[in-house]
């Protein structure tokens, strides 16, 4: 009798991979892809650039672990978030030495626009959240964004980042100390009206 994929646990998926089951793979992206992707866009900011980062990251999750690169040191989650992690700072460190002028829809705005007020304020918020992480080096934004927006712990994040789970702590610190200022009430982050 075979035991179909999805009542498979992330470690015996990713043995199954491992050996070039294609499928196990495949179920490996779809229960992890959400919050991959959830990490990637708050990671960069963008929809686009998160996209092309989740697939760069899975993309060399396959190759390594067709590649005998999961050891099973970690969780599979925490593995793939580290890959995923690693893209988007590729992306940004990319960013920063090639800077990207956005492209513009035709009627001139960047995101949709909600139709009551209060959707915009929320809108206004994320977009000043989006705005202040940018501002924040690469490795504070990637432990907020683990730890603050993704929920994860910070011996998770630890791991997922490969530092110390003091470090990540730090990190966190100095990025809320200088979000603070920038996301205070009555203020807006840096290129927003008052």
């Amino acid at each position: 009798m075979s035991v179909a994929l999805g009542d498979l646990l992330d470690s015996e998926l990713a043995a199954r991979a491992a050996e070039g089951d294609r499928e196990a793979f495949g179920e490996l992206v779809r229960r992890h892809r959400d919050r991959l992707w959830a990490v990637a866009l708050r990671t960069l900011g963008d929809r686009e650039e998160a996209a092309d980062a989740v697939q760069d990251g899975l993309v060399n999750a396959y190759r390594a672990v067709l590649a005998g690169g999961y050891r099973g040191d970690a969780a599979v989650t925490t593995w793939l978030h580290r890959i995923v992690v690693n893209a988007c700072l590729d992306r940004v460190r990319r960013r920063q030495s090639r800077p990207v002028v956005p492209l513009v829809r035709a009627d001139g705005s960047e995101h949709d626009v909600p139709t009551s007020r209060d959707a915009v304020g929320q809108h206004e918020d994320r977009l000043d959240l989006a705005r202040a992480l940018a501002t924040l080096p690469e490795e504070q934004r990637a432990a907020l964004v683990l730890v603050d927006v993704q929920g994860m712990s910070v011996r998770e994040a630890a791991a997922v980042l490969e530092v110390a789970e003091g470090t990540v702590k730090s990190r966190c610190a100095r990025g809320r100390a200088r979000l603070l200022p920038l996301l205070a009430p009555g203020r807006r982050a840096e290129g927003t009206a008052p």
